[in-house]
């Protein structure tokens, strides 16, 4: 009985160990090369070596199985901590890519249509006004031509931003830093306040990367009467089995977690978050930021993304859902942003993904159109590429660290390894 209990036990274990995790596979049978996906380590190791990063943890699938998967450096340098491929990440704006599909399973349940006005769930942003310069160079407010749309906020059309310069003022003037606004407070409280402020274009008409994503995060909670940490569980983290991803981090997985650094003076130094002050508990749960997570449980999101919103018999989202979300949402307005060099950004935008719809002259990477994915400003990126059926996860963390384009390099390696279908 001992002999058949423990066997029981020990295959409820495997079990659930497997269902946590993609399965695994040599490269040659999804149509990769070992030999070329060495070229990552080669990469990766010189960049630790310079101490051009602390560490990273870098992941392939293709065909639904993990091909390469290792980790780089280290997890904390002072205290000489190796950097292991369970390492918990600071994913910052890749936050918005859960959001975005959490909020899209409200919409699949009928709470709301992608063209209705913020305002008829939000009234705070009711006759939004629009930051314009009179010809003297003054800032002047206008009554917005239109109401903020749900589809504005995911594909960033909506005016609203970070804070641009020429909103500085007003931004001031609510108590709200020009950037990603403090995360003291609780959400409705932030998104209560941008609710006021002036626009940065009328909605609709330019693409501006910022806060947009924070309000379908408060969205999601007017709808559910949850808190954006409680929907996100039900509806995305907990289906997937992403059990690693959190905007609070249990004390005992708090040890896992990756250090910030950023360079001063040419040596890294090791950086302390303002906004997310972790391993303390977090209160303010951002839908454009704030989530913990690990290569791992990001695979399970991107995976099921690719296999058209279900994983291992889990629909999160219809496969006409997952279709409309990558493609480009917003014509042919064009993307402006900080965060464009290196083709990180696509040539478009989705709902909640930036899309690679074309290749362009001067601009051209190795790359397959219709690929969509995002990043995270301490040097997080994912992507997804359903021409190949293969993705890639690189996870470092590093401040102010867009200059450098490492990242962009890791995505070619991983695509010049592609060697059969």
């Amino acid at each position: 009985m001992k002999i058949k209990l423990f066997a029981l036990l020990l295959f409820f274990a495997t079990a659930q160990a497997n269902a946590q995790s993609l399965p695994t596979t040599k490269p040659e049978m999804v149509g990769l090369s070992s030999a070329r996906l060495a070229r990552i380590d080669t990469v990766m190791n010189d960049y630790v070596r310079t101490n051009r990063i602390p560490g990273a943890v870098a992941l392939v699938v293709r065909h639904g199985k993990v091909a390469y998967f290792k980790s780089f450096g280290k997890r904390d340098i002072e205290s000489k901590s190796p950097m292991q491929t369970d390492a918990m990440f600071r994913i910052a704006s890749m936050t918005k890519a859960i959001t975005s599909v959490a909020i899209m399973t409200l919409y699949e349940r009928g709470y709301f249509l992608l063209n209705d006005p913020l305002s008829k769930y939000i009234p705070e942003f009711k006759n939004p006004k629009v930051i314009t310069l009179s010809p003297k160079g003054d800032t002047v407010l206008v009554p917005a031509k239109s109401e903020i749309t749900i589809r504005e906020l995911l594909n960033h059309t909506s005016g609203i931003t970070y804070g641009d310069p020429l909103q500085a003022r007003y931004y001031t003037q609510a108590g709200m830093t020009v950037g990603l606004t403090p995360t003291d407070g609780v959400l409705k409280d932030k998104i209560l306040k941008l609710a006021k402020l002036p626009l940065i274009s009328h909605p609709g008409e330019e693409f501006h990367y910022g806060m947009s994503v924070d309000v379908l995060g408060y969205l999601i909670e007017v709808l559910t009467h949850k808190t954006l940490d409680q929907y996100i569980h039900e509806a995305v983290l907990n289906p997937l089995q992403m059990h690693d991803t959190y905007f609070s981090i249990p004390e005992n997985k708090a040890s896992r977690m990756a250090s910030i650094y950023r360079f001063h003076d040419g040596l890294l130094e090791k950086a302390t978050s303002k906004y997310f002050p972790y391993p303390a508990p977090q209160h303010y749960f951002a839908g454009g930021a704030g989530l913990v997570s690990t290569a791992t449980d990001y695979s399970h999101f991107a995976q099921m993304l690719l296999n058209k919103g279900e994983l291992n018999g889990v629909r999160i989202l219809s496969p006409m859902t997952v279709e409309l979300m990558t493609r480009n949402s917003i014509g042919d307005i064009f993307i402006f942003t900080s965060f464009k060099h290196n083709g990180i950004m696509g040539d478009k935008f989705g709902l909640g993904f930036g899309l690679r719809t074309a290749q362009h002259t001067g601009y051209e990477e190795l790359e397959s159109e219709g690929q969509f994915g995002w990043d995270g400003a301490l040097y997080t990126r994912f992507w997804a590429d359903p021409k190949q059926d293969m993705f890639g996860i690189f996870l470092s963390q590093m401040e102010n660290y867009w200059d450098e384009n490492l990242i962009g390099k890791y995505r070619v390696l991983v695509n010049q390894a592609v060697v059969a279908p």
